[in-house]
């Protein structure tokens, strides 16, 4: 598929107010809603326009009625339609020295007017938030200031590299989340696990449950009165001691990958929440300073969804990164095997 131009995009219509307040307080705004912006709750929407002020603010300026759409009051659940006029009150917001997010280049894997694929390093989260200023989609935003929307289809772990999924209209967004719901995007990962796998073709359904540990960190595990998970392994090599695998998701939950391998006896090599953590310290050390693994080896490789626009099924691939590809290579040393 050739990616084409951008598309123009309208712009917000704004009709301003002036109140003869301070430069902290906003005038009132009459703002048209756009394309990008259809279908997008109003609380969301101005959670966005409104950064820095707490959430409770917003919620109550709503409650007010303070906030209109069409010259109505609306709840904080209603969604936006292309054409609406909301009314946007003043607002006071503090004053607070703007974190610089620092300038990055991803690797682009696919681009056109309506989504944008990207493959994401290892280390680096996808958004801010839970003790992170900034994640993937938050560069972005500042490397294409001209973009009036761009949103994260999906996510991946902090700790995993591979192929991420942005929406650059709202349109697509919602077409793409509707084949996640109905399990239609095949989504594919390669892990190395620690030991024989055996079986070629594997299917592990285990319910996940996510809770918090007692200094606040989110984890998860296999509990009867978690949601259904579903992931299918396949073996694509064994190595002494190690297996590589290719994981199917039939499901999307948080850390399924990581928890279903270690629930099932097979940690990923370097997983720090899931993984062992003497098997972790031997790979990060190396042998003799040599063929070190300091990351997880846990890369997203592999999706095919049907284009949002377009209706043709897309394939997209994203090759092993250097420093898992280099590791596997020290493996093959070994008497390894093709599966």
């Amino acid at each position: 598929m050739t990616p084409t131009h951008r598309g123009n995009v309208s712009k917000n219509v704004e009709k301003q107010v002036d109140t003869g307040d301070n430069s902290q307080m906003k005038p009132v705004r009459l703002v048209t809603v756009t394309e990008n912006q259809d279908g997008q709750r109003i609380d969301n929407y101005l959670f966005r326009i409104f950064k820095g002020v707490p959430k409770s603010h917003v919620y109550r300026i709503l409650r007010s009625g303070e906030v209109r759409v069409n010259k109505k009051r609306i709840d904080q659940t209603y969604r936006l339609q292309a054409g609406d006029i909301i009314r946007i009150p003043p607002v006071k917001t503090a004053e607070r020295e703007e974190k610089r997010i620092p300038d990055a280049r991803f690797d682009i894997l696919y681009e056109d007017d309506s989504i944008l694929v990207i493959n994401k390093p290892a280390g680096v989260a996808v958004h801010g938030g839970s003790g992170v200023s900034f994640g993937v989609i938050e560069q972005l935003r500042a490397m294409r200031p001209e973009a009036k929307f761009l949103e994260l289809v999906h996510r991946l772990d902090k700790e995993t590299s591979g192929i991420l999924v942005l929406a650059k209209k709202r349109s697509a967004l919602t077409r793409l989340h509707e084949q996640i719901r109905e399990g239609s995007i095949d989504k594919r990962y390669q892990a190395l696990v620690h030991g024989n796998w055996k079986n070629r073709r594997q299917h592990v359904r285990l319910p996940l449950l996510k809770y918090h540990t007692a200094d606040g960190e989110r984890r998860v595990r296999v509990d009867a009165a978690g949601q259904a998970s579903h992931t299918v392994f396949n073996v694509l090599r064994h190595y002494p001691d190690f297996t590589l695998l290719e994981a199917e998701l039939k499901t999307g939950r948080t850390h399924q990958i990581r928890v279903h391998l270690a629930s099932s006896g097979f940690v990923i090599a370097g997983d720090e929440k899931y993984g062992d953590y003497e098997l972790n310290r031997q790979l990060q050390k190396g042998k003799k300073g040599e063929d070190a693994l300091k990351r997880m080896f846990l890369h997203a490789c592999k999706i095919t969804f049907v284009h949002p626009e377009t209706g043709k099924p897309v394939t997209i691939t994203a090759p092993l990164p250097d420093e898992c590809a280099g590791y596997l290579k020290t493996l093959e040393s070994g008497n390894s095997k093709k599966t």
